[in-house]
């Protein structure tokens, strides 16, 4: 079973993942948005979608560049396995913090206001429930990881990730026996993965080049003008 979950379910997952959101760009282009509800409750969205976004955005750049930078630059910029676990569990405890209140904010808002709700697909609210599971559970491993500051744990983990994208065979073997809740961390991280192309998630990869690029701006007139239609018949 851990030879499934961390030696091969990565790449099934990675595979859907890419071949999954390739196939709905070019079936469904129409679909792929975040599908906003702005207009409906739009304070506590505001408030609850900068907190959950800047905070998941900490946090997933921080495990990127965190699990797949190569142990050797870390020892060429003289830093220890100390301080980088330090490091990630004060940056993404915070950051962590911020998005479990505003995915908190968001879920609240998308479950009890009786408009939102009605403009709310099955996908939508689960993908949220998903995300702030794997936050509670990413602030759990921090009580795991303050009892380990030596930095071997973070170490496994690293070596472990490197090892899925260069396929080394056999790198399963280095998170078999950690922690129940790292396991469990993983585990919903990958099916995160495998939901991402059939839900909103997709709106992440939408860069918005052409907006930044745009030859000119977009007028919307606030005030009401009558249009003359001549006289009735």
């Amino acid at each position: 079973m851990s030879y499934f979950l961390f030696g091969v379910l990565p790449y099934l997952a990675l595979t859907v993942l890419v071949v999954g959101s390739i196939a709905r760009y070019e079936r469904d282009p129409f679909t792929w948005k975040s599908s906003s509800s702005q207009l409906l409750r739009r304070k506590q969205l505001v408030w609850g979608s900068i907190l959950f976004h800047v905070g998941v955005l900490i946090v997933f750049f921080g495990h990127l560049v965190g699990m797949l930078t190569p142990v050797e630059i870390f020892h060429m910029l003289g830093m220890s396995y100390a301080f980088k676990q330090v490091l990630a569990i004060v940056v993404g405890g915070v950051a962590g913090a911020m998005a479990i209140v505003g995915g908190a904010m968001l879920l609240h808002r998308r479950l009890f206001d009786p408009r939102v709700r009605a403009n709310s697909s099955f996908a939508d609210t689960a993908i949220l429930v998903l995300l702030c599971a794997q936050l509670v559970l990413g602030l759990g491993t921090i009580l795991v990881s303050i009892q380990h500051l030596d930095g071997g744990e973070m170490v496994k983990f690293m070596m472990w990730a490197q090892g899925i994208f260069t396929l080394q065979s056999g790198v399963w073997e280095l998170v078999a026996d950690v922690h129940w809740i790292f396991k469990l961390h993983i585990l919903l991280g990958l099916t995160i993965f495998i939901l991402f192309p059939f839900t909103r998630l997709v709106h992440m990869l939408s860069v918005p080049v052409r907006y930044v690029l745009r030859p000119g701006y977009q007028i919307v007139r606030t005030r009401k003008h009558k249009i003359n239609l001549g006289p009735r018949p």
